[in-house]
């Protein structure tokens, strides 16, 4: 699963960003992968916006920037695509249509039978049931637009993008590492500063994925790198502006989890456990009180076990980190 745009190249570099930051990480090419280095970047608001790019030569500029100091030149990169740009949506076809077929078949039905809120989508599928009559598949779709926006600017920057995947798969990714093939219905919450994703997988089916912008005011937060070389925010506005941010997200959760209960599972399955990871500072309370609030279990992403004593990768890297995983493992 992933947006199949680019082919295979050695020597990756890892991209993510997001409406505030860009992060990069590379891994150590050993068995196992481990992280060799990682660095990042904020960014001003106003220069991405919703996961699309506004100011283009001030993103130029700072990415240019990014490059020589991360020595990062004329390699060949993997990114993220923004969250609000994709779309997960499980369509019917007939059963008859053939695996090599369905790429085509979906794209001759985009705009007549299946309808997404873009037009010109890059995408891809993955296979689900068929019952002999109809088949369905899960449809990963963006607008090729803004993510075409995403592989020219790297381009301008002789940075050859190579593979594009999503932030849930990236998550799932590094948290399935070294686990059993335990069957289980994840929740995964990739809380932001500026953002909130919630994905509900079935195994290891991204089913239903939901997002969410976060209102920010720079002026609210005093905002500084640390001596780890980690970007720090320190929130200094009215503590009851962001009560209201995360009680609106528990409820939008308790939401996801009844859709997928009631229309996706039928009433014969529940969310089994919650996934939480993000960079957004109190990502350690709003942990705490989901453990409060929900009976599931509540984990939070981390390291696996043979990964922590090489490294303390900062929390804010586990995404880059899983990114760097896709087609490794």
């Amino acid at each position: 699963m992933g947006f199949s745009l680019f082919s295979a190249k050695n020597r990756i570099i890892n991209l993510v960003l997001n409406d505030h930051s860009i992060r990069f990480l590379e891994l150590k090419q050993t068995n196992p992968p481990i992280a060799q280095k990682w660095s990042e970047r904020f960014l001003p608001p106003g220069i991405i916006v919703d996961g699309k790019i506004v100011d283009s030569d001030s993103l130029a500029n700072i990415l240019e920037q990014c490059i020589e100091e991360w020595k990062i030149q004329r390699r060949s990169l993997r990114f993220i695509v923004p969250d609000p740009l994709v779309i997960i949506r499980k369509v019917s076809i007939p059963s008859d249509v053939q695996e090599d077929e369905i790429k085509g078949f979906l794209y001759l039905e985009l705009g007549s039978t299946i309808h997404l809120p873009f037009e010109e989508p890059v995408f891809d599928f993955h296979r689900l049931t068929n019952n002999g009559k109809t088949q369905d598949v899960l449809l990963f779709a963006a607008p090729e637009q803004f993510v075409m926006e995403y592989v020219k600017l790297f381009s301008s920057l002789k940075l050859e993008s190579v593979a594009a995947d999503i932030s849930p798969l990236s998550m799932y990714r590094l948290y399935h590492l070294n686990r059993s093939n335990e069957k289980e219905v994840l929740f995964t919450v990739q809380f932001d500063l500026t953002s909130v994703n919630l994905c509900i997988f079935d195994g290891s089916v991204p089913m239903v994925m939901r997002q969410f912008a976060l209102p920010f005011n720079i002026e609210d937060w005093d905002i500084k790198l640390g001596l780890s070389g980690v970007i720090e925010f320190i929130y200094k506005g009215a503590s009851e502006e962001l009560v209201i941010q995360f009680e609106d997200i528990f409820k939008e959760i308790n939401k996801l989890v009844d859709y997928y209960r009631f229309s996706l599972s039928n009433e014969k399955q529940d969310v089994t456990k919650f996934l939480v990871n993000g960079d957004h500072p109190m990502l350690k309370a709003i942990y705490d009180e989901m453990k409060e609030r929900f009976e599931v279990p509540v984990e939070m992403l981390s390291l696996p076990a043979d990964e922590k004593t090489k490294g303390s990768i900062p929390t804010n890297h586990l995404l880059s980190l899983g990114l760097a995983l896709k087609e490794v493992q």
